[in-house]
């Protein structure tokens, strides 16, 4: 039978991602578990292809940024969704998201990935690649990707 007591659901604050939540919190409710949510912030690099393109400086806005991702994080999953959660862990990272995702679940002992796929195709995926791909290809526990609407 299977059992599961910890679940992880990386976040990026994106529609397809905050369904993929839903999907985490009826199993972590499903099998009383603990439920872990992951932003990883990519930086800079992730941001702009060139960064010699900076509109304006770094050390402006990346804070920002980063306390605005830790304040979307802090109010996830919505009160409804969460009052169903025996427990929440809520963690962020920063670096290349497959490694953080993929190290976090390891070093957490995560039972199941629960994450999104952007339906990314041709150049997009090209140049972006697929978290999702790579977190199954590599994950040492089952990853549960759900897959929203292909982009037009």
């Amino acid at each position: 039978m299977l059992t599961l007591q910890k679940i992880l659901c990386p976040v990026d604050f994106s529609d397809l991602s905050l369904n993929a939540l839903q999907f985490a919190v009826d199993l972590a409710d499903k099998f009383q578990a603990e439920l872990h949510l992951l932003h990883v912030f990519e930086g800079y690099d992730a941001i702009s292809l060139n960064p010699e393109l900076a509109m304006s400086p770094m050390p402006e806005w990346l804070p920002k940024l980063r306390l605005l991702c830790r304040e979307k994080l802090a109010a996830l999953p919505s009160p409804e969704l969460a009052a169903r959660c025996s427990a929440i862990v809520r963690a962020d990272r920063e670096g290349p998201a497959i490694h953080e995702i993929l190290t976090y679940a390891a070093h957490e002992k995560i039972d199941l990935i629960v994450l999104a796929t952007h339906g990314r195709t041709g150049l997009k995926h090209l140049l972006m690649g697929s978290v999702a791909e790579n977190v199954v290809r590599s994950a040492t526990c089952p990853v549960l990707t759900i897959r929203g609407t292909p982009p037009l």
